[in-house]
């Protein structure tokens, strides 16, 4: 076992508001939205777009999704991603783990700031995003580059892509065969990674192939024929060509030709979301149930010890 109380692993995954209500929703989409990772559109012709239309439109509307899968305990993506970070230093007792979002609280860099004054001297920063992205991973890559130089004691470590890790593409099997040996198999399973505009992937985002390699992976290991499984892309936002097959017209699809029972999975999530619950979840299973066929939502990894364990040893890796 790593001894290192001078080491400390940081889960970062890309945040949530902090309450299910307008404002709240506003604040965190302004933030995100002002990411030029996110949007590539420059500053002086998007901040009035923002400002003046994007964020009052969607404020109310997002609230209102938020508040429909919002736990006791406060956003999902916010419960899952603190009790994985829990289960990762019950994992790891003598490192230090703690877990931070890219946008909102608790901030990437205020909890940089707060290991390094906590004597840190060695961080292993774990954006919960399995596939490389441009729009994500290196979103967080571009703080903690910025952060650096001001910390020139504390070594940072950054995982910049676990796509096909063996461990981690084990534990996604795994819970899709416990989810089957509760629930019984569907007729074909999809794989639904969130979107990105087209546009990224031709200068050269890998995202795309990533995402086919980690279903391969899975399906792989579920030892699953080309026709049983389907990978595809949701989220799609605005007018602009993004990532295709779409998740929803393919699933409508299916259920138009006749597949009566879909299972789909959302192995691009570390932990469930807003994406997964309201626009999987619940969204997508209702439009497939209205042209005659069903759709059955496999969760994603959330704190599950399999999930804990193919992190740590990511983590523990990355130090060595």
């Amino acid at each position: 076992m790593l001894d290192a109380p001078d080491t400390a692993v940081l889960a970062v995954n890309l945040g949530t508001p902090e309450t299910p209500t307008a404002p709240a929703v506003r604040r965190y989409l302004a933030e995100f939205l002002s990411d030029p990772r996110v949007v590539a559109i420059p500053p002086l012709l998007w901040k009035p777009l923002l400002y003046g239309l994007i964020l009052p439109l969607r404020g109310g509307r997002s609230a209102a999704k938020y508040a429909q899968v919002w736990l006791p305990d406060g956003s999902p993506l916010m419960v899952h991603t603190r009790r994985l970070a829990k289960a990762m230093q019950q994992l790891m007792p003598n490192l230090r783990v703690r877990h931070a979002m890219r946008y909102g609280a608790p901030a990437l860099t205020a909890e940089l700031d707060r290991l390094a004054a906590e004597g840190m001297r060695r961080i292993v920063v774990l954006p919960l995003y399995p596939q490389y992205s441009t729009t994500t991973t290196a979103s967080i890559e571009d703080q903690v580059r910025d952060w650096q130089p001001r910390h020139p004691g504390v070594t940072v470590t950054l995982v910049r892509d676990y796509a096909v890790d063996p461990d981690w593409v084990a534990a996604v099997a795994g819970s899709i065969r416990h989810w089957w040996a509760e629930h019984g198999r569907g007729e074909r399973l999809v794989f639904s990674f969130h979107g990105i505009p087209q546009r990224l992937a031709d200068a050269g985002d890998p995202y795309p192939q990533r995402c086919e390699a980690s279903a391969k992976a899975i399906a792989q290991a579920l030892a699953l024929g080309p026709d049983d499984w389907q990978l595809t892309y949701q989220s799609r936002f605005g007018r602009e060509k993004w990532l295709q097959p779409y998740a929803e017209p393919t699933l409508w699809a299916m259920a138009e030709r006749g597949i009566k029972k879909i299972d789909v999975v959302c192995p691009g999530f570390a932990t469930d979301c807003l994406e997964t619950l309201e626009e999987v979840a619940m969204g997508f299973t209702e439009t497939v149930a209205e042209r005659g066929a069903q759709m059955r939502y496999i969760p994603c990894l959330n704190a599950d010890p399999a999930h804990a364990l193919a992190l740590s040893r990511l983590s523990i890796a990355a130090l060595t």
